[in-house]
């Protein structure tokens, strides 16, 4: 079930089959894991449930605090972090997943690390910054690609960044 069925060229926000989202929630609804919550965030920011997705984003946190290893964290809180940027706490989620892509270079968790640039370029594209939107998109792809990254990860990366080029 392809829940992402594309992005939009405008915003880079995932265009969402909404139905499919909602069935997942509903698949996700009594699970507790940090995984499933992280997966909830995700979704519930997507379907537009902004309070839904912070106060779930948060719980995610405290579990993966409680029962996860560091970089489990680290992804807890780049989720948080998109839901800032969707609040629009643009300086917030920037600084949030700054610490995050320093704390994955640090550890070597190439993924993770691609996943904190591809948001905070999101967020520096909102904020009108896109030369070093470009930069996180890029860096962001060719991590992907190196790491052998699902195909789909690797693609939002160059879509991201053939848009902000088309700005520049």
């Amino acid at each position: 079930m392809d829940i992402i069925l594309g992005y939009d060229p405008t915003t880079l926000r995932e265009q969402v089959d909404l139905q499919a989202a909602g069935d997942r929630l509903a698949e996700l609804e009594n699970r507790r894991d940090t995984e499933s919550i992280n997966e909830k965030v995700a979704l519930l920011r997507m379907v537009g449930r902004i309070d839904d997705a912070w106060d779930a984003a948060n719980a995610a946190l405290r579990n993966a605090r409680m029962t996860g290893d560091r970089e489990s964290i680290c992804r807890a809180r780049i989720r948080r972090a998109q839901v800032q940027q969707e609040q629009g706490k643009l300086d917030d989620a920037r600084r949030e997943l700054t610490a995050c892509i320093d704390e994955a270079r640090t550890h070597d968790w190439a993924a993770t690390e691609a996943f904190a640039l591809q948001h905070r370029g999101k967020v520096l594209f909102d904020h009108g910054d896109f030369a070093n939107a470009l930069q996180d998109f890029r860096t962001a792809a060719a991590m992907r690609e190196r790491i052998g990254a699902p195909d789909d990860q690797v693609q939002s990366s160059l879509f991201a960044a053939q848009v902000v080029e088309s700005r520049l």
